[in-house]
């Protein structure tokens, strides 16, 4: 049972809270980027299969695909639990922009940023 004191608090203490106007910025956000990457495997996906000469190559395609989609559904998640890790993200592989993330509150942003940098050194 949930106590007084804790109502309508948010589950996740470290992750903040989003407003209808800043869900609705960082759902366009958040589409234009998933949009973008499969516009990436689409036309490397037509390039690969224009190049197709054995069937091995064929499953070796649709090795390729499987993995995509498996990498694409993990990174891709509009919980709000997890929106600020999957901008840093977005934001660490280059796949937002800080400009696109205009309009959201300032502390979102940091927090955003911050976790793009922690990403990019782990990524180095």
């Amino acid at each position: 049972m949930t106590s007084p004191a804790t109502q309508g608090t948010y589950p996740y203490p470290n992750e903040p809270t989003w407003s209808r106007s800043e869900k609705a910025i960082a759902r366009t956000v958040f589409d234009a980027a998933l949009k973008r990457e499969l516009q990436e495997v689409i036309q490397k996906t037509k390039r690969r299969a224009n190049q197709i000469d054995k069937p091995a190559e064929l499953w070796d395609l649709e090795r390729y695909l499987t993995q995509r989609r498996k990498h694409i559904d993990s990174k891709y998640d509009f919980r709000s639990s997890r929106l600020t890790r999957v901008f840093g993200r977005l934001l660490c592989e280059s796949r937002v922009s800080e400009d696109e993330l205009r309009g959201l509150r300032e502390d979102k942003v940091e927090a955003i940023r911050s976790c793009a940098k922690a990403l990019s050194e782990d990524a180095t």
